[in-house]
């Protein structure tokens, strides 16, 4: 264990600056409708890849974090793990909040169609002085 430890300390101090910005704009939660953009390479080419899904899980892990995303899409359900801090992640974006009581979403698995929504968590203002 302690060389995991040490391995794994070693890499989140290459990565500090990676993290703290990473940080600031990952502000998603389970139940949120998340779009994930990430870059696959084919052969020589490369393109961007979106993933829109709710986030059924957030793993917090150190550098070792990751989350999972499913979607629907023509009814069959894709479910897909992302590391957080992978270079192969472009960019996360918000494109809806939703209102859940549970940490693991797991029990979306079973569901489809109306029961398998997330209801949608209201926005709230920050007061003005």
């Amino acid at each position: 264990m302690d060389l995991l430890k040490a391995v794994d300390e070693k890499f989140a101090k290459s990565l500090d600056d990676l993290v703290i910005a990473r940080d600031d704009d990952l502000q998603f939660y389970p139940g949120d409708t998340v779009k994930v953009n990430v870059r696959v390479v084919e052969g020589e080419r490369e393109r961007i890849q979106p993933f829109e899904g709710v986030v059924l899980r957030r793993r917090a892990n150190g550098s070792g974090s990751s989350f999972t995303v499913r979607r629907t899409s023509f009814s069959v359900a894709t479910e897909r793990t992302f590391p957080l801090y992978s270079p192969r992640v472009q960019s996360i974006e918000v494109v809806r909040r939703g209102a859940v009581r549970r940490a693991k979403l797991y029990y979306l698995r079973e569901r489809s169609g109306k029961s398998a929504r997330v209801k949608e968590r209201p926005y709230r203002r920050a007061k003005q002085a």
